[in-house]
């Protein structure tokens, strides 16, 4: 069964980096665009940044474009979001996701000084 297992997230002070990654199962990586979303309290999911299977396209969101980046390791199943300048308004949980119907678990990214 398809499995989306994110991990990365935690507390960093404002300016600060972090790296989520999704490590992805039963599916043919490769071939699948790969989303990053995220939530933050009282909000709506919102769609951070796409990828897709080689790499060759990408998409942010206005609010994390010059920030964020997504890549990909397809020999790992694994797609990364790297989070530089982090601002308070990044706080949110992280979830990956594929096909528009499967989501990770999410990790929490808390941006606090």
């Amino acid at each position: 069964q398809v499995q989306l297992v994110e991990s990365g997230g935690g507390l960093v002070q404002p300016g600060g980096s972090l790296r989520l990654s999704c490590v992805a199962s039963g599916f043919i990586f490769r071939l699948y665009d790969m989303r990053w979303y995220r939530q933050a309290p009282g909000k709506e999911r919102e769609l951070v940044a796409t990828i897709n299977g080689n790499s060759m396209r990408t998409y942010y969101g206005d609010s994390v474009k010059g920030r964020f980046t997504i890549s990909r390791d397809n020999a790992k199943n694994t797609v990364y979001l790297q989070m530089s300048s982090l601002k308070v308004e990044d706080t949110a949980v992280y979830y990956c996701q594929y096909s528009n119907s499967y989501w990770g678990q999410g990790t929490q990214v808390t941006v606090s000084s």
